[in-house]
């Protein structure tokens, strides 16, 4: 019997694990919390007692399987498969997950970033449809990124490549960034960007819109609202959307004049727009793509949702 993998997709709220094929289909999922309390000295723990029992449940044994693979938050050294800096998780301090976690279970350990493991998970089994080429974004509370060339993932010389969310896109009147910056993409196209272009646009618009009504009334709005709104025809809620579509669509016609995937797959919670979403984007890249860009590279929408993560870490262990 071929053997089995393990992936883990570690979040702030909760810890996603799935056993897989080593084709990436999903044989089997399972969630628990994440207990960040102790500076998250119960994280790692827990997951070995979780796996432990699955496994037990299972009548499995490390010899079943061929590998561990982690999608992790935070600065990850995959070699040293060690976390410092995931402060959703309450890791201020190193953590050595790799030792802990081949300590107690026997079976190989592999770790990398969250989205570069998601970036790999759509890479293989979804969007990406296995190409060698394949950049991901994600559009969350924040914008993720990953990066595949030459079927490698880009880590950089820091451990800092792929991260597409701090691309300056925005010169007129920027946002400040977490990051410490201003104007980057993460300020006007994750889910938070999008609430900010609306408050931004409301202030001068004057005339009809259910949306102004909302932003003016102090009641909070979501990036769906703004979509929703947008899909109706509200005048704001479509300037707005353009306004997103230029600084997403021109932020992918200069990550393809740089590396020229096959795929930017966009995924995460804003992505639920679906082709409303992508329609609006594509028409900003093609505009700002030179030819042999604009007929080689597409725009598609991520498929695989929340199990990009367990399947992509699962792939690290390939």
């Amino acid at each position: 019997m071929s053997k089995k993998i393990i992936g883990i997709d570690l979040g702030g709220t909760s810890v996603k694990l799935a056993i897989l094929t080593q084709e990436g289909e999903i044989q089997e999922k399972w969630s628990i919390a994440t207990n960040i309390l102790d500076e998250g000295s119960h994280i790692v723990p827990d997951i070995i007692e979780s796996i432990q029992n699955k496994l037990a449940s299972h009548g499995l044994t490390k010899d079943d399987f061929l590998g561990i693979g982690m999608g992790s938050p935070g600065v990850v050294d995959s070699k040293a498969g060690t976390v410092i800096g995931a402060y959703n998780l309450n890791w201020k301090t190193l953590q050595p997950i790799k030792e802990q976690i081949e300590g107690a279970l026997g079976i190989p350990f592999f770790i990398d970033n969250d989205a570069n493991v998601a970036a790999l998970g759509e890479r293989w089994v979804g969007a990406g449809e296995n190409n060698p080429d394949v950049v991901f974004m994600t559009l969350g509370t924040g914008v993720g990124g990953g990066v595949i060339a030459g079927g490698n993932l880009i880590h950089g010389v820091a451990g800092a490549g792929g991260e597409l969310g701090h691309i300056t896109v925005d010169f007129e009147a920027p946002f400040d960034c977490t990051c410490g910056k201003k104007g980057c993409l993460e300020t006007v196209a994750s889910a938070t960007g999008i609430v900010n272009l609306a408050r931004r646009f409301a202030d001068t618009y004057a005339g009809d819109s259910k949306l102004k009504v909302l932003v003016d009334d102090g009641q909070d709005v979501t990036a769906k609202d703004v979509f929703d709104l947008a899909k109706e025809g509200d005048a704001l809620a479509l300037m707005v959307y353009r306004q997103f579509a230029h600084y997403l669509g021109t932020s992918c016609a200069n990550i393809a004049s740089v590396l020229n995937p096959a795929y930017i797959v966009i995924g995460g919670g804003v992505s639920a727009a679906g082709e409303f979403l992508l329609d609006g984007v594509r028409k900003v890249f093609e505009e700002n793509s030179f030819p042999q860009i604009r007929t080689s590279t597409k725009l598609s929408l991520a498929t695989l949702g929340n199990d990009a993560g367990v399947i992509g870490a699962a792939s690290l262990v390939l």
